[in-house]
């Protein structure tokens, strides 16, 4: 019988709480929020998918509005970093 004892993964110090966590996954805690909306969209999305009414006009006209919920959702998630990332703390002189 074969013994399943590999490790998969190094182990992880996590001792300082959550910084520790975010840098293992890669993200930060605005990269997190990212995602996380952009998550949210593409559920309602879906919603908005599954909620199709029977006439055709209609239904083309909301499911074209999912479509486009759904490529807005795709590009928070994959450069939602960057879009924010320019936004900076303004000061006044």
């Amino acid at each position: 019988m074969a013994k399943f004892t590999t490790i998969l993964a190094k182990p992880q110090d996590l001792s300082t709480g959550f910084s520790d966590f975010f840098d293992t996954i890669g993200l930060t805690g605005g990269g997190l929020v990212t995602k996380g909306s952009a998550a949210v969209i593409a559920v309602i999305a879906v919603i908005m998918l599954f909620s199709l009414p029977n006439d055709p006009k209609r239904a083309l006209r909301k499911g074209s509005m999912a479509v486009g919920t759904l490529f807005v959702a795709l590009v928070l998630a994959l450069y939602g970093d960057a879009l924010f990332s320019t936004i900076t703390n303004g000061k006044q002189s």
